[in-house]
């Protein structure tokens, strides 16, 4: 029998990219649901590069929304086991930090209500054997992952591995296989060469090199704010994502951001410290950037940074001090309100750093590091120091590193966690497995080419594209991309086994 695959396809061409490359690779009925701008639309609604079998497009079913059904929710949420209010809540256009326009309870409870409903349609008629698609970052990604999980429909996450190598999972940054480190064998590396190693596959430098590279052209923000200017800005009526988004509120919007930033940088280099004690006994928690899926969709309830340090610092022993770190990629968010810094900076016991101070150092001199859902505890582990996540992730596993499950036990784990050791030969086990189960492929590396080719550098996405134009794109990208489609062949091949 012929498998069906379902594609998440969206501004990030890399599942449309996969699907063109793969569809010669394996004999399956491909088929889509697109969440795209109306320009863009149009090429995926008439290209005959990748066959789908049936596309749907996201957001022609958001029209005409009256009432919602409760009871339907209700059930929905029972039958697939989802907390709904969790999702939205979490999500970034719903709340907090959607600038422009406030949702109200009844339009989130009707959004979700279409969303559940088309998600349902489209698994009962395709009712797929696997859905590809990105990490997921929005709340109706984690929608629809969910649902096909919950029936048994295997997921191939494109996702990266705290490195600059990717892998494909069912869940986010996650070795399928069970992980038992006793039972694996090791490379019998020392701290220093794990250390190289780690260097060598940073995501640190990707991330670095992505945000360096990300809305850097003025040229290309000068021709996509023409662009928007001269659009008819139909998503106005056509996205609900985009409603309050006038051609004048958008402006408007961006430059008062740009303003901010001026101001906030001003600040972070005028208040933030520079120097680190030491003589000093501290434990390190380094800021996670604000709206992003680490925390609104890995740890939906620790979402409030400032209250999270609070309670790491009633929970710290006597003679220790937390050192708290700005994250460099907050830039990309236009960096927080100086409020926000003010506050930390107000709790006693705590010392906020400048985000342009090496994280190396931080690992070598800390006693202890607490991270919510990042790469940091990971990298604790590389320099010889135990950790506290308080999410389940992929290096959970590592004996140095501990999972909070309750704030009220966090200062007992914190002691714990200061005795604990880290064994080399269990981080070179780890390692070796995360290295056997992931390939070269950097997402974000990928994003910033298709970001310069075809969004004017990242800063407008709402363009035309025609068949020609992708056809070269993918043509002069076909190394990346068809050992991407290979390591997709495989996988599908090993989960069919």
């Amino acid at each position: 029998m012929t498998d069906k695959i379902l594609f998440w396809i969206s501004g990030d061409l890399t599942s449309f990219c996969t699907a063109y490359y793969l569809q010669n690779k394996i004999d399956s009925d491909f088929f889509a649901i697109v969440d795209s701008y109306e320009k863009p639309k149009s090429f995926f609604k008439n290209q005959q590069l990748v066959k789908f079998q049936k596309t749907w497009f996201y957001h022609e079913y958001f029209q005409n929304m009256n009432k919602s059904d409760l009871k339907y929710l209700s059930d929905f949420e029972k039958k697939y086991e989802i907390n709904l209010w969790k999702l939205a809540i979490n999500e970034r256009i719903f709340y907090r930090f959607n600038r422009i326009y406030k949702f109200s309870s009844k339009e989130i409870l009707l959004i979700l209500e279409r969303e559940c409903k088309l998600f349902s349609e489209i698994i009962n008629t395709v009712k797929p054997d696997f859905l590809i698609m990105n990490e997921p970052t929005l709340h109706q990604h984690e929608l629809l992952y969910r649902m096909c999980k919950k029936i048994g429909t295997k997921i191939l996450l494109l996702n990266q591995t705290n490195t600059s190598r990717s892998m494909l999972s069912e869940n986010s940054r996650k070795i399928d296989d069970t992980i038992e480190l006793n039972k694996l064998p090791s490379c019998n590396r020392s701290f220093n060469e794990l250390r190289s190693y780690r260097k060598s596959f940073s995501a640190y430098n990707s991330v670095k090199t992505y945000r360096d590279k990300f809305k850097i052209s003025k040229f290309e923000l000068l021709k996509s704010t023409m662009s928007f200017l001269t659009s008819k800005n139909l998503h106005l009526k056509t996205h609900f994502t985009h409603r309050g988004r006038t051609k004048f509120q958008v402006i408007k919007d961006e430059i008062t951001l740009k303003i901010k930033r001026k101001y906030r940088n001003f600040f972070i280099n005028h208040n933030l410290e520079t120097n680190i004690e030491f003589n000093e006994n501290f434990v390190y928690f380094p800021l996670a950037v604000d709206e992003e899926r680490n925390l609104l969709i890995a740890a939906p309830f620790y979402t409030n940074q400032v209250e999270v340090i609070r309670h790491i610092v009633k929970s710290l022993p006597i003679g220790y001090t937390l050192y708290v770190k700005e994250n460099p990629a907050q830039s990309v968010r236009y960096w927080r309100k100086i409020s926000e810094y003010k506050e930390i900076m107000s709790i006693p016991n705590v010392r906020l750093f400048h985000p342009n101070l090496s994280a190396e150092v931080f690992y070598k001199n800390c006693s202890l590091v607490i991270t919510i859902g990042g790469s940091s505890g990971l990298d604790a582990a590389f320099y010889e120091k135990p950790s506290i996540v308080f999410t389940n992730l992929g290096y959970s596993v590592l004996p140095s590193v501990s999972k909070l499950n309750s704030l009220e036990n966090l200062h007992e784990i914190i002691l714990e966690s200061l005795q604990k050791t880290v064994n080399s030969e269990d981080l070179d086990k780890y390692i070796t497995l995360l290295h056997n189960n992931s390939f070269d492929f950097d997402p974000l590396e990928f994003q910033n080419k298709f970001n310069e080719y075809f969004y004017h550098d990242g800063h407008y996405l709402s363009v035309e594209i025609s068949e020609s134009k992708m056809k070269t794109f993918l043509d002069e990208n076909q190394t990346i991309l068809d050992k991407l489609s290979s390591e997709y062949v495989k996988k599908i091949n090993l989960l069919k086994n």
